[in-house]
């Protein structure tokens, strides 16, 4: 005779069935579902009452029965492990908590092999050459001499930062919220040395080359552009220090461009060459669905050439939580949590940060400190209430300074996963 499992088991074993189970056609938890909730994650419920219909709780929702798989590189924090070949590492919420984002804490995005060191660095070259009248090539160090250089906090993100929220799942690694950085980058503006190479009439986009090759051997790992406007903003970089010192291998050195608030795969490493353009830019990552977004929704899911779909330039708005982990158990008693984290929004600024621990029946408004500079990323902190012990979610959420606040669901749904920004949930237990 078969014996049935439990509602215990079933959210232990297949989380989905039992939450279907659970609520019901109704949309309401029963008084036994509800318990047996509960037991499923180790507490009692205080806002149950709250629960959007449907709701699969965090702490069973997110991470699966494994949790994600660590790696630990030379010279790098514990970071999660999205990918080997090429290397890819994303870092977990709770280490973004620095105002400057240290080299260590740093996440990992290849697209392809890193190239070996250089025994002089000074003597790298960059050119700059196409749509312009005097074709520029200069070493390093001729142009730390030659051009002034600035030092910004600036925000660099993958462009498929937020992908694991898509549902169904897209190609790409499943990056959650850490492939977010904010450094302080060294270098000189771009624009100066367009200036100086005297840009054409017809100068309107840029396409980016660096040393990096794919693992294929056939060419190079990705070469991007952008539109020239971007190429001409005071924040985008050709940077040779990070946080004061040499930027470190792994993260493009010696030299690499920065382009803040836009998909960090513009941000070329080991940079050589620049050329400006008439027309877009044709290299490996673009066109088609790479670094692309629907204009007009489409069916999740379906299969899409992205003919129809826009470069995405201004990355969306979005938040973590730094100091308290997904999981964290908190003594009995606790009723009261002190919060703090970051959130930016690509070329625009945060304008608020929200928290709601009753599923969002209800939202309380943090505090929100300027950005240090255009395209830093801001500190937020507030402290909430918490009624008794028992199972509760922290949901946070940011809006931009032209209104647009994070979805409850990840939208616009894309093959390549592009965009996810949903309102975030991190699971704690008191007592």
């Amino acid at each position: 005779m078969r014996r049935e499992r439990s509602i215990q088991e079933l959210y232990r074993d297949d989380p989905e069935r039992a939450d279907a189970l659970a609520w019901g056609r109704r949309g309401a938890l029963k008084g036994g579902a509800l318990a047996a909730m509960g037991a499923a994650l180790g507490a009692a419920i205080p806002f149950a009452g709250s629960m959007p219909r449907g709701l699969l709780p965090a702490a069973l929702a997110q991470g699966g029965a494994q949790g994600p798989q660590y790696i630990e590189l030379p010279g790098k924090a514990r970071l999660i492990l999205q990918g080997e070949r090429p290397l890819n590492a994303e870092t977990p919420e709770t280490l973004l908590d620095d105002e400057v984002t240290p080299a260590e804490k740093m996440f990992v995005r290849n697209n392809g092999s890193v190239p070996d060191p250089v025994p002089e660095p000074r003597a790298w070259k960059i050119r700059i050459d196409g749509e312009v009248n005097a074709p520029l090539e200069i070493t390093l160090g001729d142009l730390e001499s030659r051009f002034e250089v600035v030092t910004r906090r600036l925000q660099m993100e993958c462009g498929g930062n937020g992908r694991a929220f898509f549902v169904p799942q897209t190609r790409g690694n499943q990056w959650g919220n850490g492939a977010i950085s904010c450094a302080e980058w060294t270098g000189v503006r771009l624009r100066d040395l367009l200036q100086a190479a005297g840009l054409k009439p017809g100068a309107k986009f840029t396409g980016h080359h660096g040393a990096d090759r794919h693992l294929s051997g056939d060419g190079p790992a990705i070469s991007r552009g952008m539109r020239i406007e971007k190429a001409m903003e005071e924040d985008t970089l050709v940077a040779f220090r990070m946080n004061g010192a040499p930027i470190p291998q792994i993260h493009g050195a010696p030299v690499r461009l920065i382009v803040p608030g836009w998909p960090g795969s513009l941000s070329q490493k080991w940079f050589t060459r620049l050329e400006v353009l008439d027309k877009p830019h044709t290299g490996r990552g673009m066109g088609g669905t790479s670094y692309r977004i629907p204009v007009v929704p489409i069916v999740p899911g379906s299969r899409n050439d992205g003919a129809d779909f826009a470069d995405m330039e201004s990355m969306p708005v979005r938040s973590v939580l730094t100091n308290l982990a997904h999981g964290t158990r908190l003594p009995a008693g606790t009723r009261a949590l002190d919060l703090r984290g970051h959130a930016w929004a690509g070329d625009k600024e945060i304008s608020a940060v929200h928290v709601s621990v009753d599923y969002g029946a209800t939202w309380q408004a943090m505090e929100v400190k300027a950005p240090a500079n255009r395209h830093a990323w801001q500190r937020w902190t507030g402290r909430v209430s918490l009624p008794s012990d028992g199972y509760f979610e922290v949901w946070y959420r940011a809006t931009d300074s032209d209104g647009r606040m994070q979805p409850h669901v990840a939208g616009n749904w894309n093959p390549q996963g592009y965009g996810a920004n949903p309102v975030s949930r991190v699971a704690i237990l008191v007592g």
